[in-house]
């Protein structure tokens, strides 16, 4: 699976966890550093690129394409995405999910969850679905 289609925005943030089991999975900030999403309505900063342990450097893809974990099946590529309670992939509906954020759309689909997909990120100021 392509993923290097620049340009891509990338950033370097201290792992305010041990995220080495989280890697391309949406991520965002608590504090200055940044932990693994665990709530539909988190916000994501971006999907995490590297594997690092608490305290180390984590690359943070906020814009462009990326891997990510599917949730659940996802059958239509160019659906509308963000973060399951496990920062994991899943649709999202404009004017139902509207507490949710959409950080994403995909590039490739899912039959099913913990497929690894292909997906444009836009973390730089996601939406609510509304």
């Amino acid at each position: 699976m392509t993923t290097d289609l620049g340009p891509n925005l990338d950033f370097s943030a201290p792992a305010g966890a041990d995220l080495s089991s989280s890697q391309y999975l949406f991520v965002k900030w608590s504090g200055a550093n940044v932990v693994a999403c665990a709530g539909t309505t988190d916000r994501p900063c971006g999907v995490l690129q590297n594997k690092p342990t608490s305290g180390q450097m984590a690359e943070v893809r906020a814009l462009g394409v990326s891997k990510l974990v599917a949730g659940g099946a996802l059958a239509t590529i160019g659906a509308l995405i963000g973060t399951d309670a496990a920062g994991k992939a899943v649709a999202k509906v404009l004017g139902t999910d509207v507490t949710h954020y959409v950080a994403a759309a995909t590039r490739t689909v899912s039959g099913g969850a913990n497929e690894v997909i292909s997906v444009f990120v836009q973390c730089l100021a996601p939406a609510r679905a509304v």
